[in-house]
């Protein structure tokens, strides 16, 4: 099975089901408590699930961070989060949910039809599919490829006066090595999916001295320099080794600004 990315969208098509993560229902009462003041956006995220969907999907697996708060919980996600799973029961026969570091009670905000996956992961014919907090079983590594969301990867670019921008990417690869000393058998592949809800942003995966989340990606079972970058519209940025910026703590101008005063 070859997972293929959804066009405009940070969502993955595989077989007949539709591969997503990174929710964070609920993170507009966070940033309304610093200050910010923003309406819901989940009923977008609703409609961008439905968008794509082909007709011949009609499984939903969403890998991770359904809930924002954690710990606790908002009236928002108590508000929001069951019905926004069974409104989507209309469009999808089963949807499967893995456990992601944010997902502490989950099973008080989803309807009893959703099969709630353990935080090691869940195997789909031969994709292994996890959040990424925390190390898979042995059973989703013996897979060709393994998905993982958790980082909300996303490509840093600098212009030339200084000025930086990030944008949301997918982040394909190859494992490094075949079995090692925790797992008999690794994966082939790897595919980092972008977070599904744009109000989280994105953590660059192209900063030099910053490391990516999760034991898996913090491992060196990944090839990580040559894994590609691709923005969600399906432009290829090549390796990742080719694309690292140094830090803002690093660049030219605070180099020249410390030379100035010293």
């Amino acid at each position: 099975m070859i997972p293929q990315p959804v066009y405009g969208i940070p969502a993955l098509k595989a077989g007949n089901a539709l591969i997503i993560c990174d929710l964070h229902i609920g993170v507009e009462s966070h940033l309304r408590s610093k200050g910010f003041h923003l309406t819901s956006h989940t009923n977008d995220m609703r409609q961008a699930i439905l968008d794509s969907a082909d007709e011949d999907i009609n499984k939903l697996i969403v890998l991770g961070d359904v809930k924002d708060s954690v710990p606790g919980s908002t009236k928002q996600e108590y508000a929001e989060i069951p019905d926004f799973f069974e409104s989507l029961f209309e469009r999808f026969d089963t949807i499967d949910v893995v456990r992601g570091n944010h997902d502490t009670m989950i099973e008080e905000f989803l309807p009893p039809r959703v099969r709630i996956r353990p935080a090691t992961g869940m195997k789909f014919d031969d994709l292994g599919l996890i959040h990424g907090h925390t190390w898979p079983s042995q059973d989703v590594m013996d897979c060709e490829t393994l998905i993982l969301g958790h980082n909300h990867p996303a490509v840093m670019f600098r212009d030339g006066v200084g000025r930086q921008m990030t944008e949301p990417c997918w982040f394909r690869g190859n494992f490094a090595k075949d079995e090692n000393d925790k797992y008999q058998k690794l994966p082939k592949n790897f595919i980092v999916i972008p977070a599904f809800n744009r109000m989280l942003g994105g953590s660059p995966i192209n900063v030099i001295g910053e490391d990516l989340l999760g034991p898996v990606l913090n491992s060196d079972l990944l090839d990580l320099d040559n894994g590609s970058i691709y923005l969600l519209d399906g432009i290829c940025l090549g390796k990742r080794s080719g694309n690292m910026l140094k830090g803002k703590e690093n660049n030219r101008f605070k180099q020249s600004s410390r030379t100035k005063s010293d």
